[in-house]
């Protein structure tokens, strides 16, 4: 995993090198340099802009200056506290004006001009973040440039990965100059982190070692559990038990939805928690409960009844997690099975009484601390906090899985890694890794949630090639 650091904790790193900060300016220079080379294909004949700043940003701007210079790249040293109102033409322009403390708005001039294309924008590198991006929110601030390359040094950033911050910041490399990042307890997920979580079948597996029973839907609304168990079965699950309270079992499968391998089982309307027996769980590995359920006030107390019960491994999304409300510490106080909570924005807010902080990764790791549980906060990057305070962003995703299902799909893949013996930590980011893969593997327009469920296989597929690649 690629770890990521706060400012704070960047700075914190830095003042701990060994080395003086000289050195690290000289790598982080070079590391730059070899990157703006690389853009610009030569040196010879090629112009770059650098802005930069006053800080340890800008001396990484100037140091990647002189390397330039000695390649034979014409370099335009500009000081980003007394910048032109325009640039001069140049083949690459160099963001290093400031880095991860500002905390003002800053509103750059243009960006330079190709020389033989003035009408077009010269390509842009930033050093560390691109400036006007807030290195713990990435929030944006001003109106900063848009990099088409990022070269962050020693480790990632929250603005990096966060958006908006992270649509300003074009490809990212991580480039190493020697400092100690192994205290960072927030980090990236890889596919190469997917490939090793994986749950691999043994020989002598059978359908009941992974089985997992889905809580969802009810009457007249069941696309929601129908999309969970799917998801459930194409992520580990041999076995999927699916329940639609005040459905019987050939209702729960009626519609055309239902996969065929799901084996539907009746509950009651009301109080259906008291007719799951214990000893019927004990057959199961996992559950998933709350998508599409409806919030009426018999459901609400029915579900957590059922979450203050069940010794299984529990998904909790959709309506369960308006079930949990702001009740949600007290409710889930005694559990002492893995437990993932699924929140989007607005049902963070139902769990807590208020919107997610900009930082992400702290409203994330807030909620996984008061619970006792894991939380998986969605957005455009996907944080999964435990409550001990590790949290890991997945952001392979895209605006394809901003439709109506696809946060079904969601938990019933993580309810499939769970019943296959996965950690709740790396079942939640993997699911999210292969959600977001799935989505990115099927045509950039007119893409349902169900559509998903066919490009699943092909995105585990994507994973488990990551792992016998040398």
């Amino acid at each position: 995993m690629i770890p990521i650091v706060t400012p704070d904790e960047m700075a914190a790193i830095d003042a701990a090198a060994p080395e003086p900060v000289e050195v690290l300016i000289e790598r982080a220079g070079t590391a730059l340099a070899r990157t703006a080379l690389g853009m610009l294909g030569g040196g010879y004949g090629r112009r770059v802009t650098v802005l930069a700043g006053k800080g340890n940003n800008g001396a990484d701007g100037r140091a990647a200056a002189q390397w330039l210079r000695r390649r034979g790249v014409r370099v335009a040293l500009i000081d980003a506290s007394d910048t032109p109102e325009s640039l001069p033409p140049a083949h690459l322009s160099i963001d290093a004006a400031y880095g991860t403390g500002l905390r003002r708005p800053y509103v750059p001039p243009p960006p330079a001009s190709v020389p033989d294309a003035p009408q077009r924008a010269a390509p842009i590198l930033a050093a560390d973040i691109p400036s006007g991006v807030n290195g713990l929110t990435g929030e944006i601030l001003g109106e900063p440039w848009i990099a088409d390359q990022t070269v962050a040094f020693g480790a990632l950033k929250p603005g990096l990965v966060l958006h908006p911050g992270a649509q300003h910041c074009g490809q990212v490399t991580v480039a190493p100059i020697g400092l100690d990042t192994s205290s960072a307890r927030t980090h990236l997920m890889t596919a190469h982190d997917v490939s090793c979580w994986l749950p691999v079948r043994p020989t002598e597996a059978h359908k009941w070692q992974t089985a997992c029973w889905v809580i969802a839907g009810s009457p007249g609304m069941t696309g929601a559990a129908h999309l969970a168990a799917a998801a459930a079965m194409r992520s580990g699950s041999g076995y999927v038990r699916l329940s639609t309270p005040g459905l019987d079992a050939a209702e729960v499968l009626a519609g055309g939805t239902a996969p065929t391998e799901a084996v539907g089982h009746p509950l009651p309307a009301d109080n259906w928690a008291d007719a799951i027996e214990a000893d019927e769980q004990s057959r199961f590995k996992a559950m998933v409960v709350g998508p599409g359920l409806g919030r009426q006030s018999t459901t609400v107390q029915s579900v957590r009844e059922l979450v203050g019960r069940t010794p299984l491994p529990l998904v909790i999304d959709g309506d369960g997690l308006f079930a949990l409300g702001l009740e949600a510490e007290r409710v889930l106080a005694d559990r002492t099975a893995p437990t993932v909570l699924t929140p989007h924005d607005g049902e963070y807010r139902i769990l807590t009484g208020e919107a997610p902080n900009p930082d992400r990764f702290a409203a994330a790791r807030s909620l996984a601390a008061v619970t006792g549980v894991h939380v998986l906060l969605k957005g455009p990057t996907t944080v999964v906090a435990d409550p001990e305070g590790t949290a890991v962003a997945v952001a392979n995703g895209d605006a394809r899985l901003a439709t109506a299902g696809t946060g079904d799909v969601l938990a019933g893949l993580i309810c499939g890694l769970l019943s296959a013996g996965v950690e709740p930590m790396k079942a939640a980011a993997s699911a999210a890794w292969l959600h977001g893969q799935a989505a990115t593997i099927r045509p950039s327009g007119g893409m349902a949630a169900s559509d998903l469920l066919l490009a699943l296989p092909q995105a585990w597929e994507a994973a488990t090639q990551q792992k016998a690649a040398p």
